[in-house]
């Protein structure tokens, strides 16, 4: 990181145009917005300038690694900040798109989403939850449970899966169209080409799951101010 950080307060502009090299995508906006979500509080001037420190950059910048190699939801990545082993312990999940995932039985699945079989199999009835039938036994990938956590809290606010499959619909609807521009890449049989297609993949992912993100976010804003 660079040594200025180290000296001096730095304004959102400054603290944008350091990391473009690294985050192509960072924009004022979008340091906002995690501003939003308590992901990050940086200093405000008596005339509302924010103002971050090294412990902020830093901060940010591992924000911007989880969502960018790991692909980590805001919640997820909210955990692993607050975490005191958060730097030091592995992460479990490999990064990326293409690495494998370890696999759940349902009552591990259940554990560790705080749910009950109940609402698993109805999440499933619903699209939610995509286990893969080995040997007779249903096996749930880890992003299951994490499916599975955020429905489960959802549930706590009287959402129903039922309710829940307009995110699944609108999942699917985006994985189409990101899927008509590196289809044909992914399914090439020259490897360098198949390389050059997961790695669009995963920038487009990115780019849509911010879009996503930002155009949520400012719906609720309209709803917040009604």
């Amino acid at each position: 990181m660079a040594a200025a950080a180290k000296t001096r307060m730095l304004t959102i502009g400054t603290v944008c145009g350091m990391l473009k090299d690294e985050f192509p995508d960072i924009s004022i906006s979008k340091i906002r917005y995690l501003e939003d979500q308590g992901l990050l509080a940086p200093r405000r001037t008596q005339g509302g300038y924010r103002l971050f420190s090294e412990e902020d950059v830093e901060r940010l910048e591992t924000i911007l690694r989880l969502q960018r190699d790991e692909f980590l939801p805001l919640r997820v990545i909210r955990q692993e900040l607050a975490s005191p082993a958060a730097r030091d312990r592995k992460r479990r999940r490999p990064a990326g798109l293409t690495g494998d995932e370890l696999e759940l039985d349902l009552p591990a699945l259940c554990e560790r989403a705080g749910i009950d079989a109940r609402l698993a199999r109805e999440l499933e009835d619903f699209g939610l939850l995509a286990p893969r039938t080995h040997a007779g036994e249903k096996r749930y990938a880890e992003l299951d449970a994490d499916i599975a956590l955020a429905c489960g809290r959802l549930a706590q606010f009287g959402i129903a899966p039922r309710h829940l499959r307009a995110f699944r619909t609108a999942a699917d609807r985006e994985a189409g169209l990101i899927e008509q521009v590196v289809g044909p890449a992914l399914r090439a049989r020259n490897p360098e080409r198949r390389r050059a297609g997961v790695e669009d993949l995963e920038a487009l992912a990115e780019l849509a799951r911010e879009l996503s993100q930002l155009l949520s976010w400012r719906a609720l804003r309209r709803l917040a101010s009604t």
